[in-house]
């Protein structure tokens, strides 16, 4: 990869990582950075996404959990609360798994972990399309990009307003951002990526659950998504994790409840 992950820092204080999901980047935390004062809010573009370089390669579990703990590294924090929504959140506990000593607490955000079952269980075919069919169809090669280029903010809005329980949290300015970024020359397949290396990010955390999670862990999903489901997957890695269910939430927590989800944030930073 050439070049560091694109990331941003503000404030003082404890410090807290925080990680995007697909098909957005670091500015899907803003809401919740700016109800933190009082930590040092580092947010990081994924390989592949936002500002960050877009390597053919890399997109794996392990190699990303090594571009995060590169940046960790860089500015000389230890023992930082991570929290990751979507793939981000999958990152994270890879993070925290295989660079013990960097992750102090670990925040997991509508995202049940894969190679462990859950997801897998969702890409089953269901009446009406209602269950993860985009799992697949982004893994497949070349596919994706010769139907989607071009289609960019059609697609990653339907996305938004089939997984929100209120999509106006996404406003149309925001869409524009995120659609922006994929159209960028090489974008749309680096942030594929992640899903076509499902399977060694599968292998990579069916390994690292052998040796369970003893730093706190804690797992939410939206009420209009997954539910328990996070907490439940969350438990396959870290006996004692707790958390539960954002109530009036779909999928994009950090958007469409940023209060709850800084309150979390907060209540790790304690833990």
């Amino acid at each position: 990869m050439t070049g560091p992950l694109h990331h941003t820092v503000t404030g003082d204080g404890p410090p807290v990582l925080l990680l995007h999901g697909w098909p957005q980047s670091s500015h899907a935390w803003r809401r919740v950075a700016a109800l933190l004062p009082g930590h040092r809010i580092v947010t990081v573009d994924l390989r592949g996404f936002g500002d960050s370089p877009k390597p053919r390669a890399g997109y794996d579990a392990a190699t990303m959990a090594d571009d995060l703990h590169a940046v960790v590294t860089a500015l000389g924090l230890s023992e930082v609360t991570v929290v990751g929504h979507d793939w981000g959140a999958v990152f994270a506990y890879a993070l925290a798994a295989s660079h013990p000593g960097t992750v102090r607490a670990l925040g997991i955000v509508e995202m049940a972990l894969p190679g462990l079952g859950m997801l897998e269980a969702g890409m089953v075919p269901r009446a009406g399309g209602a269950f993860l069919w985009h799992l697949g169809f982004h893994s497949v090669p070349d596919v994706p990009e010769l139907v989607l280029h071009g289609n960019e903010r059609a697609y990653i809005a339907w996305f938004f307003d089939h997984h929100a329980h209120d999509p106006a949290a996404i406003p149309e300015a925001d869409r524009d951002r995120y659609a922006a970024a994929l159209g960028a020359p090489g974008a749309l397949r680096a942030s594929l990526g992640v899903y076509r290396a499902y399977f060694e990010t599968a292998a990579q955390i069916t390994a690292l659950a052998a040796s369970p999670l003893t730093v706190p862990v804690v797992a939410y999903g939206g009420d209009a998504s997954l539910g328990g489901l996070a907490l439940e997957s969350a438990r396959l890695v870290a006996p004692d994790a707790q958390g539960g269910v954002i109530p009036g939430c779909g999928h994009w927590a950090p958007e469409e409840a940023p209060e709850r989800v800084a309150a979390i944030v907060r209540e790790l930073v304690a833990a």
